[in-house]
């Protein structure tokens, strides 16, 4: 049996995708249990605007989901983690992320199903973040002998750490600094 592709949005009910999930990233991130009604106010549009594009609330959350994770792995190519040099890479693609993860915090801390296709992006990232520090390490600017997942989860772990007091007019450029500073030179004194 051959599966129907999705026909492509049009454009104008593409911008209108864009608007309703830009506004559920809004409305849920200040209060997780908020309606279609209320996302639907935000969004400026009318609720069945919502369920002709989205089946339920659940559905939307999933699309929003998938959208933020689309665009983390965009900041991440963006940063050209396989070609540009590995402390430019890390530096873009800690800006870049830090960006995506700004202003999508309500999505991106949603858990996903783990074969979909949030979860394949996320553990693409995942693959693209080792490589770097791989890189990183075969420069010399990570220790031969570090452990490159743990050193991934610790700067998974700074970048959240960051996103805490984040908002939207932070430099992402200073704070990328700060972060990759830590990282690759911890807080001891600097020699």
């Amino acid at each position: 049996m051959v599966e129907a592709q999705a026909r492509p949005l049009r454009a104008d009910a593409e911008r209108s995708v864009r608007v309703i999930l830009e506004a559920a990233e809004r409305v849920l991130a200040a209060d997780p249990s908020a309606s279609i009604e209320q996302i639907a106010v935000a969004a400026g549009v009318a609720r069945t605007t919502i369920h002709r594009r989205f089946a339920s609330r659940q559905a939307l959350i999933e699309a929003l989901t998938l959208s933020a994770a689309q665009q983390l792995a965009l900041a991440v190519e963006d940063g050209r983690p396989a070609t540009t040099p590995p402390l430019v890479a890390m530096y873009r693609i800690t800006a870049n992320v830090l960006q995506v993860k700004g202003a999508w915090t309500f999505a991106l801390e949603q858990s996903t199903e783990p074969n979909g296709e949030a979860a394949v992006l996320q553990q693409s990232v995942d693959r693209r973040c080792v490589a770097v520090l791989e890189r990183a390490q075969a420069e010399g600017l990570i220790d031969a002998g570090a452990d490159l997942d743990w050193v991934r989860r610790v700067y998974y772990a700074l970048i959240g750490e960051s996103l805490r007091d984040y908002t939207g007019d932070a430099d992402p450029d200073l704070l990328a600094g700060r972060i990759i500073d830590t990282l690759l030179r911890g807080a001891g004194p600097r020699g």
